[in-house]
């Protein structure tokens, strides 16, 4: 998982074996040792995440997307607050020391028939939802 600076900011907290290489961004979000503790609507993030996932496996019939379904959908957290796994803006409301920050992603996935390794490239990015967030990011 490539991150830069201001991700240390959100990641205190996180059991370190959720943090070794290769990081999987769902197990992290919603692993209760990981930041599901801390996410405020963890319902809707839950919803979106496993909703995401659970498109992928309909998509490809990937056996690993199957497993993580499994195993995700068994962590501990509140049942769906209405987010779609279509969704384009599900934002992630996270407590960070005695603040929240208020984040929204954009993901993209590469979907390749000729090559299977451009297959797996999926791209997420998280961006401050208000000014609040943008200035405690800039200061990390």
């Amino acid at each position: 998982m490539d991150r830069n600076a201001a991700t240390d900011l959100l990641l205190v907290g996180c059991a370190d074996h959720l943090l070794e290489p290769p990081v999987n961004a769902v197990r992290l979000s919603l692993h209760p040792d990981g930041l599901a503790p801390r996410i405020r609507n963890l319902g809707q993030w839950r919803s979106f995440l496993l909703g995401q996932v659970r498109h992928r496996f309909e998509r490809t019939a990937d056996p690993r997307l199957d497993e993580l379904l499994d195993e995700a959908g068994h962590y501990p957290g509140p049942d769906a607050e209405g987010a779609a796994s279509r969704d384009v803006v599900v934002p992630l409301r996270l407590s960070v020391g005695h603040q929240e920050l208020s984040l929204f992603s954009f993901a993209a996935s590469v979907v390749s028939a000729v090559d299977v390794t451009v297959d797996d490239l999926h791209i997420e990015a998280f961006y401050p939802a208000d000014t609040a967030t943008a200035a405690a990011l800039k200061r990390a």
